[in-house]
């Protein structure tokens, strides 16, 4: 059973939708993180495609990051005419992390990590609010099911035009459009730390992921393992709990 659709018209579609959002927002053009990694790729040529290259401006974020993510973040700008800007977070991440931990023991773990994706928002909104643009997001639809995106770090923006494609379905377009071949052939990384990548921090391949999404199948314990994950990262989907009075308070 064939579960992907077809890269060509979804990047119809996508353009179609992409303008669209734009035009009722009256945004100038978009804003995105461009990592070096696949979605961001993605994202951003089909940005350009639909608004122009001169409207997009991909900000590359490092954060202690690998200056092989900068190299490909660079490619990929190059190779669709997009604007760049580079913000190194890496001296407000070590100044943030130490003013917390006046307070707390030590910070490790997805608690520092966290910081970096969030960091990166702020960025990227206060770049977007400069110029009036809009600020674009890359998650697809695997990481939102599964939960493998920040709340309020990557999550945090205006748009997400790829978050309905599956995984196969952005190597698919990636490939439609042009991406250059050296990004779509990098394991998937959300590049918190040194070596990790998407597959092996979930437990489970981006193939796995698809075909449950699509069609619901999968080994039982591929199956227990998204479920759980759905679960835990429900409230990453939702907004805010909101507190509502009762009318005779």
């Amino acid at each position: 059973m064939e579960i992907y659709r077809n890269p060509e018209k979804i990047t119809r579609f996508l353009v179609s939708w992409i303008k669209e959002k734009f035009g009722v927002a009256g945004a100038k053009g978009a804003v995105l993180g461009i990592s070096g990694g696949i979605d961001s790729a993605v994202l951003a040529a089909l940005l350009a495609k639909s608004l122009g290259p001169n409207r997009v401006i991909g900000v590359i974020m490092p954060c202690y990051s690998m200056q092989v993510d900068e190299d490909y973040a660079r490619l990929l700008a190059e190779a669709i005419g997009i604007r760049t800007m580079k913000v190194d977070l890496s001296s407000s991440y070590d100044t943030l992390k130490r003013e917390i931990e006046n307070s707390l023991p030590e910070l490790g773990g997805l608690s520092a990590a966290n910081i970096k994706p969030r960091l990166r928002m702020t960025t990227l909104y206060a770049i977007a609010q400069q110029h009036g643009y809009l600020v674009c997001g890359g998650s697809n639809r695997d990481e939102i099911t599964f939960g493998y995106f920040t709340k309020y770090g990557d999550s945090g923006v205006d748009l997400m035009p790829i978050a309905d494609l599956l995984k196969g379905e952005v190597w698919a377009v990636a490939k439609y459009l042009g991406v250059p071949r050296e990004i779509i052939d990098r394991p998937p990384t959300a590049a918190l730390w040194e070596g990790q990548t998407d597959e092996a921090e979930m437990g489970l391949t981006y193939e796995e992921l698809d075909r449950y999404i699509a069609t619901g199948g999968a080994t039982e314990e591929a199956k227990q393992k998204i479920e759980a994950a759905v679960k835990r990262s429900a409230h990453k989907r939702a907004f805010a709990a909101m507190a509502k009075l009762p009318e005779n308070l």
